[in-house]
């Protein structure tokens, strides 16, 4: 009889699984530590996901909408998305457009498209190469809104998990506006409004089917099917999409016919930088008015965009080596055109405001001092050779005239006269006067001031002028009409204050009458044109600043050229020349 082993009990084999149940049983823990495993590390990459609503209410710097005078859009700053848009603000056919190429099945589907993502993986097997893609427009939100660009599986887990947080927070269409506000399409700035306003200069609001069509092909590769880059690719797509939405019924086959007629490549938009002096003008103003500020903003100008684009155009063809600097001012103040330079890209220092030395265009604060004093155009001047102390300044010419008309002594801008009528009125009735006119604090007491020696910026010297063509009323230079919120709120409106009476009547008269002998015979005869009502040269010391400011019935208008470096213009620039000349094109 076999003995049985001593290691061996019977009842214990028994009891002992088959090797199928334990196979089983191994595969149920293997299945078990794989789902621990995939839940850590699905929820490892939970915790690396940012902060949803943080991200869903991100902040950025407020941008702000510059608007001319008639609430046409100049230009923005720091400005990274378009305005934003909803599925109920914009025409039917602009998100139609992008369901129909992106998503078709968008509103049938949950967060992911089981069935495009298997005919996608198909398409691309067949074709051997990666041609379709599957992301459902929630997925792809998810990406846009808050995920970077990296192909790593972590990231696609991150897409899955935000995709369904999404469809479980917000509708269809809601969704469908952060996809269309948040996709970048156009340099670094997001949303379909961008998009449209820099490739066909219109918001999304205002979009036309064919232009939808286009802005939707660039959404498969914003720069191939770019409509400025690659207008045949981008029209080629765009009809593609016409035909979609022909298939999908949200269009009529007339309707895609006659935007496929309309199809064209996008114009580059225009160059802001014709407005960029402005702009930033304006922008330290709006700073003053309301410090800082967290909202979008929408600032209200005096702009008149035809005026500053035909300044910034001819600036440049005639200051040659030099710099230049023109502004343009109504009566009352409101400044109308701006171009500091001749150049924004090349020098984004706005010349208007530089303080440099105004020369004979000072001359008219003299002379109405001596026109309150009792002195007419026609009262009789003495031009000879003048010196107090060391102080002897030459005409510009050295010559002399005698005995002549104030008004002659004026338009030929001869240097003792002025002086003299200092020296016999007082150095403190001219910077009285200076005072009144708005510009008298940063003027030095004595003699050279009189010809201009103390520095002064172009806005604040053709502020004088508008004093004088505004019928002796105060001026004060503005920019800005109203502030607003993107809702509308009003955050700063100009409350002007009544003119004050600074120059007398019959002052001002003289003073006019004067002004237009300087170009009907005198040196600003270069800037007389049909409705011109006078002006004034100056010429620095050394030829280092040459100025002309005249007016015409609506404007008045400062010019200035000269070195940023302060050396003389080696062409012997005066005001009557390259200055007196650019007036003169500006309003002929």
């Amino acid at each position: 009889m076999p003995r049985a082993r001593p290691d061996c009990n019977p009842q214990e084999e028994k009891k002992r699984p088959s090797f199928r149940v334990r196979m089983l049983m191994w595969l149920v823990n293997l299945v078990v530590i794989g789902c621990v495993v995939v839940a850590g590390y699905v929820s490892v990459i939970f915790l690396q996901m940012p902060s949803l609503d943080d991200i869903l209410h991100e902040t950025r710097p407020a941008a702000i909408i510059f608007l001319d005078r008639d609430g046409n859009e100049i230009r923005s700053a720091g400005r990274i998305m378009g305005m934003p848009v909803s599925t109920e603000s914009v025409p039917p056919h602009v998100w139609q457009a992008i369901v129909a190429i992106e998503d078709k099945r968008f509103f049938q589907h949950g967060p992911i498209d089981a069935r495009g993502i298997i005919r996608a993986a198909v398409s691309n097997l067949v074709r051997g190469r990666v041609a379709a893609g599957g992301s459902s427009i929630t997925q792809q939100t998810a990406k846009n809104v808050f995920l970077s660009r990296e192909k790593k599986l972590s990231r696609k887990v991150q897409e899955l998990i935000l995709s369904y947080w999404l469809e479980n927070r917000f509708d269809k269409n809601q969704i469908l506006d952060l996809y269309m506000n948040r996709v970048s399409l156009v340099g670094g700035m997001r949303g379909i409004d961008a998009a449209a306003r820099v490739m066909f200069q219109t918001s999304a609001r205002e979009m036309s089917l064919a232009q939808a069509a286009q802005i939707a092909a660039m959404l498969k590769a914003p720069t191939t099917y770019s409509p400025l880059k690659n207008p045949e690719k981008n029209i080629a797509r765009a009809r593609v999409i016409l035909q979609e939405m022909v298939r999908q019924g949200y269009v009529t086959l007339n309707q895609a016919r006659a935007a496929a007629a309309e199809l064209a490549p996008a114009a580059p938009a225009p160059d802001t930088n014709l407005y960029r002096y402005w702009t930033d003008f304006v922008l330290d103003e709006t700073r003053s008015r309301l410090g800082g500020f967290n909202s979008d903003l929408y600032v209200y100008t005096t702009l008149d965009m035809g005026l500053q684009e035909r300044i910034a155009a001819i600036l440049p063809s005639h200051v040659g080596e030099y710099q230049g600097a023109v502004v343009a001012m109504s009566r009352d103040g409101a400044i109308r055109a701006m171009s500091g330079g001749a150049d924004y890209q090349a020098s984004q220092y706005n010349r208007t405001l530089a303080l440099r030395q105004p020369g004979s265009t000072f001359k008219p604060v003299v002379y109405m001092v001596a026109l309150e004093r009792g002195m007419t155009p026609d009262s009789y001047v003495n031009d000879s050779p003048f010196a107090i102390g060391d102080y002897n300044p030459k005409n510009y010419n050295e010559r002399y005239y005698g005995d002549i008309p104030l008004s002659v002594a004026f338009s030929k801008s001869v240097n003792s006269v002025p002086l003299k009528l200092t020296e016999e009125y007082g150095i403190d009735s001219v910077l009285d006067m200076a005072g009144r006119l708005g510009v008298g604090t940063r003027l030095r007491r004595e003699y050279s001031t009189v010809l201009g020696a103390s520095e002064m910026s172009l806005l604040d010297l053709t502020t004088i002028y508008a004093v004088i063509w505004n019928d002796g009323q105060s001026v004060r230079p503005y920019s800005i009409t109203k502030i607003t919120d993107p809702a509308g709120n009003i955050l700063y409106e100009r409350n002007p204050s009544d003119a004050i009476a600074v120059i007398g009547a019959q002052t001002v008269e003289f003073m006019t009458q004067m002004l237009y002998d300087v170009i009907s015979t005198g040196t600003g005869r270069r800037a007389n044109a049909p409705g011109v009502l006078g002006g004034k040269t100056g010429t620095s010391n050394e030829n280092r600043d040459a100025w002309f400011v005249g007016a015409t019935a609506d404007l008045v208008i400062g010019v200035w050229v000269g070195n940023d470096n302060f050396t003389p213009m080696s062409s012997k620039i005066t005001g009557g020349t390259i200055p007196a000349e650019i007036f003169h094109e500006i309003v002929e």
